[in-house]
């Protein structure tokens, strides 16, 4: 592979530097953990739309750009280089405009997509359950179709990032009981100030309170906001999924911050140390570095597949997973050699320290997939190791469910 830029990246990198040195004022830095100014974050959004840089790959009838994924990685760099925070409205993007896009109507189509993609409505993704996280297809919150066509809606989702802030979600619910639970899934848009839906955050150890716990009180869907046909939800799903693993892990980027940034924040406290710790310490961070080479040249590896028009393999899975190994094990180091207290960015509300990075990161093991589950996928596509008995294959959700399973 070659890992320098073609005549026509250098040139789409060299617009896009120009343009977020341009609008540096605007775009503001990257502060803290815990900085979520939602107003200023959907402006920021706005502006980056507005210039062509957000949505690229969606296809043109979508509000995209129609570009290529190399594209998007450049953005991403670039963004990261310049100390730009991420976009508000990742989940939308990355997970819920996609699975709009490819099982939509028409209608949903025009009504939703370049608003979501300007941040002027925020998306979540309803899918985790009390008792059902990694084995999604487990979920019971139920929908039910009356006599004019409209579903009612009940039951509980978790761990559901930015519900408080989202307009609309992609839910994904029961509507057969008889079946496989794999096979009696359905999903729909729901409006998340919709009568009934009832959101309640959840405070993380980080001391922010970004995940959820939402519940549906018979909340009616109309028949037109359903994704995809009745009872094919897990295939509708199945995009989502395979979108948040690209998203989250399958581009070359760094999750959380690059081993360059914790270098620079750590080298006079490094210089400083006694010789025999002052080594390890440079042991610890030449390691960090060889796993982040590894993760962002296996994301090229999937660039360029996606670019020559294959789907998304396991590269993300294994990105993914070695992304989030990668950034807690550099948040530990920083807070071994600088202490809890140090701080590396400001908000609005405060300072962030490592510390909270540190707090932060291990969500970031079960978000996209446990470690667990990308394991099992890495044994399975990449090994050949044989796949995990499933004792449920030939039962219905119904039996399953009065087993306690």
């Amino acid at each position: 592979m070659d890992f320098d830029d073609t005549p026509d990246e250098a040139a789409w990198r060299a617009e896009v530097r120009a343009f977020l040195d341009e609008h540096k004022d605007e775009l503001g830095q990257r502060a803290g953990a815990r900085e979520l100014d939602a107003t200023v974050a959907r402006r920021r959004q706005a502006l980056l739309y507005d210039a062509g840089y957000v949505g690229v790959t969606w296809p043109v009838d979508a509000g995209g750009r129609g570009g290529t994924p190399m594209q998007q990685s450049i953005i991403d760099q670039e963004m990261a280089r310049a100390g730009v925070p991420g976009l508000i409205n990742l989940i939308g993007i990355g997970m819920c405009g996609p699975t709009v896009i490819y099982h939509g109507s028409e209608d949903q189509k025009r009504r939703y997509l370049q608003r979501l993609l300007r941040a002027e409505d925020l998306w979540c993704q309803l899918f985790s359950e009390p008792a059902s996280g990694s084995d999604l297809a487990a979920l019971r919150t139920k929908a039910v179709q009356d006599e004019r066509g409209d579903w009612h809606v009940t039951g509980q989702k978790v761990w559901t990032t930015l519900a408080h802030l989202s307009d609309y979600g992609i839910l994904l619910t029961r509507t057969d009981p008889d079946v496989a639970k794999h096979r009696g899934l359905t999903m729909f848009v729901v409006d998340m100030k919709a009568p009934g839906v009832t959101v309640r955050p959840l405070k993380q150890m980080s001391g922010g309170a970004d995940f959820n716990e939402v519940f549906f009180d018979d909340v009616v869907i109309p028949d037109s906001e359903r994704l995809g046909e009745v009872g094919d939800g897990w295939r509708v799903a199945l995009t989502t999924l395979m979108s948040e693993r690209l998203t989250l892990g399958g581009g070359g980027t760094e999750i959380g911050l690059s081993v360059e940034e914790v270098t620079r924040h750590v080298a006079a406290q490094v210089a400083a140390l006694p010789p025999e710790r002052q080594a390890l310490v440079r042991q610890q961070l030449g390691r960090s570095y060889v796993s982040s080479l590894g993760i962002r040249y296996t994301g090229y590896r999937l660039l360029t597949a996606l670019s020559q028009g294959n789907l998304p393999g396991p590269e993300a899975s294994a990105g993914k997973l070695a992304g989030t190994t990668a950034a807690r094990d550099l948040a530990d180091l920083a807070v071994r050699v600088l202490g809890d207290d140090a701080v590396y960015g400001a908000t609005a509300d405060g300072s962030s320290t490592w510390q909270d990075l540190q707090a932060v990161l291990p969500g970031m093991a079960i978000a996209g997939g446990t470690n667990e589950v990308l394991r099992n996928i890495i044994g399975e596509r990449v090994l050949g190791l044989p796949p995990e008995p499933r004792a449920d294959k030939d039962k219905t959700f119904r039996e399953l469910a009065a087993a306690g399973a």
